[in-house]
């Protein structure tokens, strides 16, 4: 039987990832957290004690395992010092097949740390996947779930348009890669990128209230997200997010997630009615 590691996997994705192969015969599953009695409560799945920055947990976690599904910790970018480690300790245990979680245009971007983190698996020799997923539909429902609840969606997007997926869908293809073994890169889009202006639209006509647009420059959404958090390396990122759709480069739609489920990607509309409820 095909063991199975998730790191993330409370995550947005790796929880989903932890449910499908729960409920297959032929995978067995372990999450990997550093609150493994906290995961195994929520997750209801065997759990071990794994800490990228720790190699005192490596042996313990990578013990049996065939394929481990790979989410890099947002707050690690040092991948050679932070992700590398760990990732070496895996291959001489013995993994064989590593499914990653990256992002799109990664393979185009070699500044971000996904992109050092698909580089370095290509060079091993290993079974690799490499899910190079657009923006979550999900961060609607967590990030900005609050500023949506009071009618407003804030964000320095300008009239770019973005693919955006639903982890759901982004879960399910690691899922069958797992199952069927699958290699090779996928580009996990919705199935059309649409605008902000169009998000706030579908969003009021599903909501009992209007959620309006507002697209403040870089420096006031900064400036804005720092009075609300004060993590630096989170604010960066979803204005490096952000600032890729202003410019136009978050619109990419492909057909990956439907060539490997045999059915449509989920579309933003079904998402906001599935979450309704988040944002009421």
């Amino acid at each position: 039987m095909n063991h199975v590691l998730v790191t993330g996997a409370t995550g947005t994705v790796g929880h989903h990832v932890v449910d499908g192969i729960r409920d297959t015969s032929t995978v067995s599953v372990t999450a990997a957290s550093r609150e493994p009695a906290q995961a195994r409560d929520r997750l209801r799945c065997a759990t071990v004690a794994f800490d990228f920055t720790d190699p005192t947990t490596y042996r313990h976690a990578f013990a049996g395992v065939d394929t481990l599904f790979l989410v890099r910790p947002p707050a690690l970018s040092r991948v050679r010092r932070d992700v590398v480690p760990a990732l070496a300790a895996a291959v001489g245990a013995g993994v064989e097949h590593v499914v990653f979680l990256s992002v799109i245009g990664a393979d185009r971007n070699p500044l971000v740390p996904h992109a050092r983190i698909e580089s370095w698996l290509a060079e091993t020799g290993l079974e690799t996947t490499f899910l190079r997923a657009s923006f979550f539909m999900q961060n609607l429902s967590t990030t900005h779930r609050e500023e949506i609840r009071e009618g407003r969606l804030a964000v320095p997007a300008g009239d770019g348009k973005t693919s955006f997926v639903d982890a759901r869908d982004v879960a399910a293809v690691a899922v069958r890669a797992v199952q069927a073994g699958l290699t090779g890169a996928y580009d996990l889009t919705g199935p059309e990128a649409v605008d902000y202006e169009t998000v706030c639209h579908l969003l009021s006509l599903v909501l009992d209230h209007d959620v309006e647009y507002t697209a403040p420059s870089i420096f006031r959404f900064l400036a804005s997200q720092y009075r609300r958090d004060r993590d630096l390396a989170k604010i960066g990122v979803m204005a490096a997010i952000y600032t890729t759709a202003r410019l136009g480069l978050a619109d990419r739609v492909t057909d990956d997630v439907r060539s490997v489920l045999d059915r449509p990607p989920t579309d933003l509309l079904t998402f906001i009615r599935d979450t309704r409820s988040v944002w009421t």
